[in-house]
């Protein structure tokens, strides 16, 4: 898996006073519904799909049997706290969709979690991949300075890249263009989308280049139990071509075709019938 560095980004860091981790609020977008935020709702006319289907549901840790229901994260974000399945500590899914995503202007898809509030947020790592087999990892950033304990708090502001950076109802957006010319990946034919929970203690690093002093560690709520991790509401598609449907009349020419090889088919077969009793 090839994980980018977006040397780009990096102007975002350059004017901050003091290193990231003694930074009293982040560089990066803030919490759903202040100015500035990238949280896109639910209901917004942007939306064009939504994921359909399912695999590789690993659960991690300290998760019970009521929240390990995956196809809750299919169709719509239902927007609450009940609706969804959690990964569980370090646990994965991926998510199909009846198409493609493609790159277009912006974000191209979002993902939703179950967020009660704009600071208990519980965090993912999003790849993504065109057939299934190579997938490549959206870069991430981490800010929080410490652990936060398994009802602590994060400000938005500090985490910039990973699912679950906003509440329930509130998708955090993703563009395919930061991915282009990755190796095995296909951006304007994107079917699947993964993601894999943040075991929030530390021990997973974002991808804050060294040269500037990184990468720093990941924290989010830890422990947890009953719905451990990062619960998935949902995958919302914004760039998205539906796969195609044969129109009528071409079922009709198939029906067709297929009928007239079984007619030849059984000719054959009488024409032959003579001989095999020989």
């Amino acid at each position: 898996m090839r994980q980018l560095t977006l040397l780009a980004s990096l102007t975002v860091f350059a004017w901050l006073p003091v290193p990231p981790a003694q930074a009293a609020a982040g560089p990066f977008a803030p919490a759903a519904g202040q100015p500035g935020s990238t949280a896109i709702g639910k209901d917004d006319s942007a939306f064009t799909g939504w994921a359909t289907g399912y695999r590789d549901y690993v659960i991690g840790a300290g998760v019970d049997s009521g929240f390990q229901t995956p196809q809750l994260a299919l169709g719509k974000a239902a927007g609450n706290s009940y609706d969804i399945v959690s990964l569980g500590e370090g646990g994965r899914i991926t998510l199909t969709f009846a198409g493609a995503l493609f790159n277009g202007p912006g974000a191209d898809f979002a993902v939703f979690e179950n967020a009660f509030n704009d600071n208990f947020l519980e965090l993912a790592r999003v790849d993504v991949s065109s057939d299934g087999l190579t997938f490549v990892r959206f870069p991430a950033y981490s800010f929080t300075p410490g652990p936060v304990g398994g009802f602590g708090s994060i400000d938005p502001t500090n985490i910039d890249g990973l699912a679950g950076k906003y509440r329930q109802g509130h998708g955090t957006p993703f563009d395919l263009g930061l991915l282009a010319g990755s190796p095995g990946l296909d951006v304007d034919h994107v079917r699947y989308v993964r993601i894999v929970d943040v075991v929030g203690d530390g021990s997973a690093f974002d991808d804050f280049p060294a040269a500037y002093g990184g990468p720093f560690p990941i924290y989010d709520p830890y422990p947890s139990t009953g719905s451990a991790g990062f619960d998935l509401d949902a995958v919302g598609a914004i760039h998205f071509a539906a796969a195609t449907v044969p129109e009528p009349a071409a079922w009709v020419m198939l029906a067709s075709g297929i009928a007239c090889l079984g007619a030849l088919g059984r000719r054959r077969s009488r024409r032959l019938a003579p001989s095999a009793l020989v």
